[in-house]
């Protein structure tokens, strides 16, 4: 899967915005949080080895402006026939700045652990799909295309090909999450903020890529699944390290 590395401009407002603004604000300008700042005790492992390298960064930008992200998100996905905890977080990696005083982004990487799906067989695990916008706006907190790899637990099956999913690159599940609880500041040092983010409208496609087992897979995962009969709801927390 190659990521699309840079994000189309769209000039609204930050995606972690609200309570963390003043703090990011200071962070664009190279300020270290102060001496003392509060830290959680029980902060995640935050990995900044993903973040886009500076010659990845759109043309124009200044590093010392920029910023990458590391987000962790846990939750619950009701997807067809699939209504499943996401215990073990998706791990998403961005940065983000601006580039002529409009706000820009460069993707990572995303990794996430395969989700069992009931008592089947089956594991369907969260990837990247092609397309993310981590900008917010009054109606919505960020847009993001995701797919499912589908796997069978502990190896029991070959599968026909890796590309057995539901959704693809060119026809992902997309998400317009909007806030279930704003942004709060958990730590200042690290720099770490926390919110909740939900799409219950969302439309899922059938698999695809999985040879004679499409029929039989979507029989089994219900799907496709239309708009409004799924929800993918996450609790979210999200590391924030200034490039310079």
């Amino acid at each position: 899967m190659t990521p699309n590395r840079v994000t189309s401009t769209r000039t609204v407002r930050r995606f972690t915005r609200a309570a963390a603004g003043a703090l990011l604000a200071g962070l664009a300008l190279g300020a270290a949080p102060a001496h003392g700042a509060e830290r959680a005790a029980d902060l995640p492992e935050f990995d900044f080895s993903a973040c886009p390298t500076v010659d990845v960064l759109p043309a124009g930008a200044d590093p010392g402006t920029w910023r990458c992200e590391v987000m962790h998100a846990t939750g619950h996905l009701r997807m067809g026939a699939v209504d499943e905890p996401l215990t073990e977080p998706m791990k998403i990696t961005f940065a983000e700045g601006r580039v002529d005083g409009e706000f820009r982004q460069a993707f990572g990487e995303m990794t996430a652990a395969p989700i069992r799906v009931g008592d089947t067989p089956l594991t369907l695990t969260p990837q990247y799909g092609g397309y993310s916008d981590f900008l917010s706006d009054d109606t919505r907190r960020g847009e993001f295309d995701i797919k499912f790899a589908i796997g069978w637990a502990h190896g029991l099956l070959a599968l026909p090909s890796s590309d057995c999913s539901v959704g693809s690159d060119e026809d992902a599940v997309h998400l317009v999450l909007k806030d279930t609880y704003p942004t709060r500041v958990i730590s200042k040092d690290p720099l770490v903020v926390a919110f909740g983010a939900q799409d219950a409208e969302f439309a899922a496609p059938g698999t695809g890529g999985c040879g004679p087992l499409d029929r039989a897979l979507d029989r089994a995962l219900g799907l496709p699944s239309a708009a409004g009969t799924n929800a993918f709801d996450m609790d979210v927390t999200v590391a924030i390290r200034p490039y310079t």
